[in-house]
C-alpha cells in the first residue's frame, strides 16, 4: 500500500495493520518517504489517534529502526525513570545516583529542553565539561561500574523517533498520547530495561494539564509497555506550580546538591522519594513503599547518593570542584528581585509563566538550534500556601541582559497570585497507577 492510502486510512478513522504502520516508518526512516507525508499522516494520528495494538506496532517499528543496547551481563536489575517534562523538574539529577548507591542500576537516556520544560541533558550539561554523548561500551561499562550513567540519545538508538519527534515538534502533534507513548516506550526498550517508572507530569506547567489527560497516558504507556513485556508503573505528580525552588539549569543543579546533602525542598524529594520507592519495588525490593522511601532516606543522610554523584560527574569528564564549591561557578551578571505587591497568601505560582520567564532570558530553547545560558533562571522565595507581607522576597531573577530580565520580571509578575485566604493545597502526588 503507498504512502498516500496509508496516510488517507488513518486519516478517515480505520486502524492501521502492523504491515501498514511498519513500512511507513521504515520507508520514512530510508528517506523514500518525504517530511511533508509523514506530516500529514502524523496529523492524521494526532486527530483520529490509535488502539492499543496500533500504539504497540508503531512502537516496535521505532525501536526496530536503530540499534539496541546490550546490558544482559550486567547483574541486577535495570530500571529506569522517565518524566513527561516539567518547570523545575530536576528529580533524575538525584533520583539516578540515589538509586545506583541503594543497589538499583540506572541506565538513564535522557533529553533536551524544548519550549518551557526543563531538559536532563542541559542541566547535566551546566557543570562544566560534563559529556552526554558516552559510546554504546562506554555507557555499558559505567553501568556495570558504577550502577548509572545519564547520556542523550544517540544517532543509532531509535533513529525513526528521533526523526519523527523533530517533526511533530514542528507539526503542534506534541501531544498526541500514542506518538508520546511510542517515542518513550521506543528508547526504554532500547535500553534493555527490567522495569520503567514514568513520572507523568499535570498541571498548567505540564503537556496533560487536566487529570483525565494525565491517566489517559498513563493507561496508554502501561498497556503498550505490558504489550512489550516491560514491568511499569505510573506515578502522576503536579506541575501546576515549579518543583522546588530554583528554576534554570545551574541553579537546579546547585538545587539538587542541596537536596542530596538532605536539605531538598518539600515537593521535590517528596516526588524523588515517590518514585524511588517505586523503582526500588520493580527491582524486586519487598518492604512496603514507605519502608522503600526509609531506605532512600539513610542513602541521602549517610552521604552515600552525593558520593555517587560526585563519581557519576567526574567518570563522565564533569568538574567535581564546582560541586564542592557551587560559588566559583560563574554565574549571570545581573539578579533582579521581585517582591510581593501586598500582604496575605501565595494560592497560585503559574509554572507555565515562570518556564517561559526563563527561556526570555536564555537558560530554555524554543527550537533545538538554541543555544542556553546555564547561569540564567528564576529563585522562588515564596511557594503556594505561604503567607507573605508586602515587600518580601517572592522571587530573584538571574539575568545576563537587562532586555532578559524585564521582560522575564513580567512574566514571573503574572505567575504569582496573592489572596487574602489561604488556597486548599493541592497534593504533589496525585496519583499511581499500574497496569
Amino acid at each position: 500500500m503507498t504512502a498516500n492510502a496509508i496516510i488517507a486510512r488513518k486519516r478517515d478513522g480505520f486502524a492501521l495493520n502492523p504491515e501498514e504502520i511498519q513500512s511507513l516508518i521504515s520507508a520514512y526512516v530510508q528517506g523514500t518517504i518525504p517530511d511533508y507525508q509523514m506530516s500529514a499522516w502524523l496529523m492524521a494520528v494526532y486527530l483520529r489517534g490509535m488502539d492499543a495494538r496500533e500504539t504497540a506496532t508503531l512502537t516496535q517499528a521505532f525501536l526496530d529502526s536503530g540499534a539496541r543496547l546490550d546490558l544482559g551481563d550486567i547483574p541486577g536489575r535495570k530500571i529506569d525513570k522517565h518524566s513527561t517534562g516539567g518547570v523545575g523538574d530536576k528529580v533524575s539529577l538525584i533520583l539516578a545516583p540515589l538509586m545506583a548507591a541503594v543497589g538499583v542500576r540506572v541506565p538513564m537516556i535522557s533529553g533536551r529542553s524544548l519550549g518551557h520544560t526543563g531538559g536532563t541533558l542541559d542541566k547535566l550539561e551546566a557543570i562544566p565539561g560534563f559529556r552526554t554523548d558516552l559510546s554504546p561500551q562506554a555507557f555499558h561499562d559505567q553501568v556495570a561500574d558504577l550502577g548509572v550513567a545519564m547520556i542523550g540519545q544517540t544517532d543509532d538508538l531509535v533513529p525513526a523517533d528521533k526523526k519523527i519527534y523533530a517533526l511533530r515538534d514542528s507539526t503542534a502533534t506534541i501531544d498526541s498520547i500514542p506518538l508520546i507513548t511510542a517515542s518513550i516506550l521506543s528508547k526504554k526498550l532500547a535500553e534493555d530495561l527490567d522495569g520503567l517508572v514514568m513520572d507523568i507530569k499535570c498541571g498548567r506547567g505540564a503537556f496533560m494539564r487536566e487529570m483525565s489527560q494525565a491517566e489517559a497516558l498513563a493507561h496508554s504507556i502501561l498497556r503498550t509497555a505490558a504489550l512489550h513485556r516491560l514491568p511499569a508503573v505510573a506515578v502522576i505528580t503536579d506541575m501546576d506550580q515549579p518543583l522546588g525552588y530554583a528554576v534554570g539549569n545551574w541553579l537546579e543543579v546547585r538545587e539538587v546538591l542541596q537536596s542530596l546533602q538532605g536539605h531538598g525542598p518539600e515537593d521535590l524529594m517528596q516526588v524523588t522519594y515517590a518514585l524511588g520507592a517505586q523503582m526500588l519495588q520493580l527491582a524486586g525490593y519487598k518492604g512496603t513503599a514507605q519502608q522503600a522511601m526509609s531506605q532512600l532516606q539513610k542513602a541521602i543522610i549517610s552521604g552515600a547518593a552525593l558520593q555517587r554523584f560526585e563519581r557519576m560527574v567526574a567518570a563522565q569528564g564533569g568538574e567535581t570542584r564546582v560541586l564542592r564549591d557551587p560559588g566559583s561557578y560563574p554565574g549571570a551578571r545581573l539578579q533582579q528581585h521581585f517582591r510581593a505587591p501586598r500582604s496575605g497568601f501565595v494560592t497560585e505560582i503559574d509554572a507555565l509563566r515562570i518556564g517561559e520567564a526563563v527561556i526570555r532570558l536564555g537558560g530554555g530553547r524554543m527550537t533545538k538550534a538554541d543555544r542556553i545560558d546555564p547561569a540564567t533562571g528564576v529563585i522562588l522565595g515564596k511557594k503556594r500556601g505561604d503567607e507573605v507581607s508586602k515587600g518580601e522576597v517572592l522571587a530573584i531573577i538571574h539575568a545576563s541582559q537587562p532586555a532578559a530580565a524585564s521582560a522575564a520580571l513580567e512574566l514571573v509578575r503574572k505567575a504569582f497570585v496573592i489572596a487574602t485566604q489561604p488556597a486548599p493545597l493541592r497534593r504533589t502526588i496525585l496519583k499511581i497507577m499500574r497496569e
